[in-house]
C-alpha cells in the first residue's frame, strides 16, 4: 500500500510551484538558440525544448496553468451543481423534471467533446478553458447533490425543522447540505484529477492557454515531434503530469475510506 505522505509530497511540491512561481527567478519563455533541444545536465536539469527555452522554467509555469484551472472549474462547477442539485431534489416537481432534463441533455455528449466544442466556439484562452470545463463539470456535482438530498429530505430532523417553520432555504443549506460534505468532499478530489488532465488535453489541441505561455499539454504537444532524438521534451510534462493525477486519485481514495462511516463501524 502506497504511504500516504507520497501523494501528499507530490501535491505539496505541485501547489508550491503553482503558489510562489511567480515569485521564482525564472525566464520560461527566453530563447536561447545555443541550447535547442539541449539535455538534462548539471545546469538545466530537465534541459531545453526546441526553441531553446528551459523545460525546467516552462514546467513551473505549467503547473500554475494547471493548479489554477482545476481549482478554479471545481470551484464553479460544485457550487453551481451542488446548488441546483439540492434545489430540484427538494423542491421536486416540475422543477426536479426540468432539471434531470438539462442533465441528459449534457450526458448525451461526452464530456471532453462537449468541452472541445465550447472552447472552440467561445476561443483560446484559459479564462474560455475553464468555463468550458466549468459548464461540463457541474453536472456530477448536480446527479450527487440530487440524489443525496432525495434520500434524507424526509428524515426526521428535516421534518422537524420544517414543523418548526423553517424556511426552505435554511432547511437546504443548513440541514441538508451540511450531510452532503462527505461525497461532495470525494468528488471535489477526484474531480480536480479529471479536470487537471482535460486542461491538459484542451492545451495539447490547442484550445487552452496560448504561447508564449506554458501548459503541460501544450509542452506535450511540441515535444512529440522531436520524441524520437529529444525524448526529454515530452517526458518531463508527461511524468509531471502522471504524478499529480496519481497523486490526487490516491488521495482521494483515502479520503474515501476515511469518510466511509459504514467501513469505519464495521472494523470497529
Amino acid at each position: 500500500m502506497i504511504r500516504l505522505w507520497v501523494p501528499l509530497f507530490i501535491l505539496g511540491v505541485w501547489s508550491v510551484m503553482a503558489i510562489i512561481g511567480p515569485a521564482l527567478p525564472i525566464t520560461p519563455n527566453h530563447i536561447d538558440l545555443t541550447q535547442i533541444l539541449t539535455t538534462p545536465s548539471a545546469t538545466a536539469w530537465l534541459g531545453y525544448d526546441d526553441i531553446g527555452r528551459s523545460i525546467g522554467d516552462r514546467l513551473i509555469v505549467g503547473a500554475r496553468t494547471s493548479f489554477l484551472v482545476a481549482f478554479s472549474v471545481v470551484f464553479i462547477a460544485s457550487i453551481v451543481g451542488s446548488c441546483l442539485g439540492i434545489i430540484g431534489a427538494y423542491w421536486g416537481g416540475w422543477v426536479d423534471h426540468l432539471l434531470i432534463r438539462i442533465i441528459d441533455i449534457f450526458l448525451a455528449f461526452p464530456g471532453i467533446l462537449l468541452a472541445i466544442a465550447l472552447a472552440g466556439a467561445m476561443g483560446p484562452g484559459i479564462e474560455n478553458v475553464v468555463l468550458a470545463l466549468a459548464c461540463v463539470g457541474w453536472v456530477g456535482y448536480a446527479r450527487l447533490a440530487r440524489s443525496q438530498v432525495l434520500a434524507i429530505k424526509e428524515a426526521d430532523h428535516v421534518t422537524a425543522a420544517r414543523a418548526l417553520g423553517a424556511s426552505s432555504g435554511r432547511i437546504m443549506f443548513r440541514h441538508l447540505l451540511p450531510l452532503l460534505s462527505a461525497p461532495l468532499i470525494i468528488e471535489l478530489s477526484f474531480g480536480v484529477a479529471s479536470i487537471v488532465i482535460a486542461e491538459a488535453g484542451l492545451s495539447f489541441l490547442g484550445l487552452g492557454v496560448q504561447p508564449p505561455d506554458a501548459s503541460w499539454g501544450s509542452m506535450i504537444r511540441d515535444g512529440t515531434r522531436y520524441m524520437l532524438v529529444a525524448p526529454h521534451v515530452v517526458i518531463a510534462p508527461g511524468v509531471a503530469l502522471m504524478l499529480v493525477v496519481f497523486a490526487i486519485n490516491v488521495l482521494g481514495d483515502w479520503m474515501r475510506d476515511w469518510l466511509d462511516v459504514k467501513s469505519l463501524t464495521r472494523e470497529r
